[in-house]
């Protein structure tokens, strides 16, 4: 048996795993073996009894590496995909979830400007502060307003939104905001026509250099055929949770009817909405060995599936008070100095913004500025995940 031990299938290394130089990035690889001579990539690694070395230079975006050793039984081996993030920097990508209530606000109030909402308008000021970008994802419905549709939003404002595409860019989340977990069991078919259907209205009433892939389908959770059909559509990186999960947050009544929004955030923030309560249900419900990678390494390319996977978020600002929204993101950027990472992800929704939404949050726009604030404080700059490589534009993408 032989097996690499200092990373792992999907590892996402740059100059602080290794030696960067223009035209590579060198790395030392360990591992375990039988004991005999290995060879990394067909040379012959270093030895001290079981324990094997090499120094690999990767020099591609997506680099394979093969340790093999040859025995009595015949040749063992091992082979990695590992993604070299060329010239990266410590960058965020924030996204807010459920819009509709801003399209049915401008639809009515026709505003001179679409920064005149206060919704955009607060947005704004945040990116006239800091290196902000943030993506709106979108519904084609107003599941609190059925008499609103994503076809009544004017094109009035069209060239405001290209102008400002170089921060603010719109993507599709999905039909509606009920039923839960609709692309869970959905066809691609389906799928596919409500993803058509908001996209076409975003490039028509805010053009095509407004509009993102997205980075996350209402829910997370989405059936394997629909996965498939966001990987055609070109969505390169997904949060973990893309597969059915445990996860917390309010529940469908307390989003439907007002709850009692400190003990959602309490239950949030201590992670009591997550806990399966036994060791078994745990170990029946959790895969353990990528829930402790994600923690710590926060990413990881499948090959497979020719996606990144995005780990837990530094912040969702609909469940994170104010009070504890720097420490919170803090914590994310320690956790970063810790395993090398550079990137990191955050998030929010819509309608927390919203005085006539039932669990309406005054502060929440604080909340959004604070993380981003302390983020940027840190030496970290905004970007959007669909872009180049999480948000590296390196490779020329």
């Amino acid at each position: 048996m032989i097996e690499i031990t200092s990373i792992r299938q999907g590892a996402i290394l740059n100059h602080n795993h290794g030696t960067e130089t223009t035209d590579s990035l060198t790395i030392l690889l360990e591992g375990f073996g039988s004991g005999r001579p290995v060879q990394v990539n067909g040379e012959n690694a270093e030895m001290v009894g079981r324990r094997f070395y090499k120094e690999v230079a990767l020099t591609e975006k997506f680099n394979n590496i093969t340790v093999s050793e040859m025995t009595p039984f015949g040749r063992y081996s091992q082979e990695i995909t590992v993604v070299w993030d060329k010239k990266s920097f410590k960058r965020f990508n924030f996204y807010i979830d459920d819009h509709s209530f801003l399209f049915t606000d401008l639809a009515r109030e026709r505003p001179k400007s679409a920064f005149d909402h206060f919704y955009l308008k607060g947005l704004k000021e945040i990116r006239n502060k800091y290196p902000f970008k943030v993506t709106l994802n979108c519904f084609y419905y107003n599941d609190h307003d059925k008499s609103f549709t994503l076809d009544q939003m004017p094109d009035t404002w069209k060239q405001e939104f290209i102008d400002n595409s170089d921060w603010l860019k719109f993507s599709f989340h999905a039909r509606s905001e009920f039923p839960d977990r609709l692309y869970l069991e959905s066809n691609p078919e389906e799928f596919g026509k409500d993803w058509d259907m908001v996209q076409n209205e975003i490039v028509r009433f805010a053009g095509e250099e407004s509009y993102i892939p997205p980075v996350v389908i209402h829910w997370g959770n989405i059936h394997p055929t629909v996965a498939q059909e966001c990987v055609k559509r070109g969505v390169r990186c997904y949060p973990s949770f893309m597969r059915p999960c445990v996860m917390g947050g309010p529940s469908l009544a307390e989003r439907t009817g007002g709850g009692d929004m400190k003990k959602v955030q309490e239950r949030s923030t201590s992670g009591a909405d997550r806990k399966t309560g036994t060791q078994g249900l745990a170990l029946y419900y959790k895969d353990h060995e990528l829930e402790s990678y994600l923690r710590s390494e926060r990413n990881y390319y499948d090959p497979l599936m020719g996606l990144v996977i995005t780990g837990p978020g530094a912040v969702c600002s609909n469940l994170t008070p104010l009070d504890q929204t720097a420490a919170k993101v803090k914590s994310n950027i320690e956790a970063n100095l810790k395993s090398g990472c550079e990137v990191m992800n955050m998030a929010s929704h819509e309608q927390y913004t919203y005085s006539y939404y039932p669990n309406f949050l005054p502060d929440h726009m604080q909340r959004i500025e604070l993380a981003v604030k302390t983020a940027v404080e840190a030496g970290y700059t905004g970007t959007f995940y669909a872009e180049g490589f999480l948000g590296n534009m390196a490779w020329g993408e």
